[in-house]
């Protein structure tokens, strides 16, 4: 039997954006904050994991995390815990830095970029 899930999802958003660097160059703004369709990457991962009934998220932030950051601060749908790596820590360094605050249980993690 699993163990209840974690009402707190990991949101991935530490990564430098290599792919899109002559995009987030151009406008100065970091991958999970480029606008798809009407909102972020960053927005549209976020509104999917409150669709999905959780009621947290830690996103990590690494890259340009002050304009991520701030940007966040206008999100009042869902709690938001920042987790800064000022190394770049990768996927599994970014989880691993984040686990408690999981509290044990499984979670979601997607990322935004």
């Amino acid at each position: 039997m699993m163990p209840p899930l974690s009402s707190t999802a990991m949101v991935l958003a530490a990564g430098l954006g290599t792919r899109m660097r002559s995009l987030t160059d151009r406008n100065l703004k970091p991958k999970p904050l480029q606008i798809v369709g009407d909102k972020t990457m960053l927005d549209h991962a976020l509104d999917k994991l409150v669709g999905a009934g959780i009621q947290c998220a830690v996103v990590n932030t690494h890259y340009m995390a002050e304009q991520i950051e701030d940007h966040l601060r206008s999100r009042s749908d869902i709690k938001i815990i920042i987790s800064r790596e000022d190394t770049l820590l990768d996927t599994g360094g970014g989880i691993l830095n984040a686990l408690h605050h999981f509290e044990g249980k499984p979670f979601f993690a997607l990322t935004a970029e």
